[in-house]
């Protein structure tokens, strides 16, 4: 397995999941922030870096799936852990949030056997919006822009969905749904 830089920031991302959770289980809100605000950037940069490094690979579209499932899953339980008041206000959405994240997993799981690793325009947008609407609620609560992003979440899931029934075999890196058609014909 190659130890390119773009993989060593998806391990990363893997690697970081627990000790969020354990900061978050301590108290310790500025430890908390500093692993979740690299963790967003290690998931902004590592695909980034492997284009213009030239490092991309199916290994290290699954290694970002995997770190985007760390950090996507562990986040909503730390943030309950350091803002149970935030998570009662805003159950509804978190709810919701989690299962349009893991409804495409679970048809990907069953067409295919595997978790996609499609990483579309729709889901960059929808990551970006997500982390700052995360960030503002938690640091200024604000929950506009967490609200927007689980709508448009929602967006992300369809499309997501919809490639995966287009598909006739698992693929990596669909920029869209016009690519997955293209890949279908």
């Amino acid at each position: 397995m190659p130890l390119t830089l773009p993989n060593l920031l998806s391990f990363f991302r893997i690697a970081a999941a627990p000790m969020l959770l354990l900061a978050a289980w301590a108290g310790m809100k500025t430890l908390f922030f500093t692993l979740f605000f690299a963790m967003l950037l290690s998931d902004a940069l590592d695909g980034f870096l492997a284009r213009i490094l030239h490092q991309t690979s199916e290994l290290g579209a699954r290694l970002d799936s995997y770190g985007d499932i760390a950090t996507y899953l562990t986040t909503p339980v730390a943030v309950w852990l350091l803002f149970p008041e935030i998570v009662k206000s805003e159950k509804a959405y978190i709810i919701a949030a989690l299962i349009l994240y893991l409804l495409p997993a679970v048809f990907t799981l069953i067409k295919f056997g595997k978790l996609a690793s499609y990483h579309t325009w729709i889901t960059k947008i929808s990551a970006l919006l997500m982390s700052t609407g995360v960030v503002v609620l938690l640091l200024f609560h604000k929950p506009l822009l967490f609200h927007i992003a689980v709508w448009f979440l929602a967006i992300e899931a369809l499309e997501n969905i919809t490639i995966t029934l287009i598909l006739k075999e698992q693929k990596t890196d669909i920029r869209t749904l016009w690519h997955a058609w293209r890949y279908r014909n």
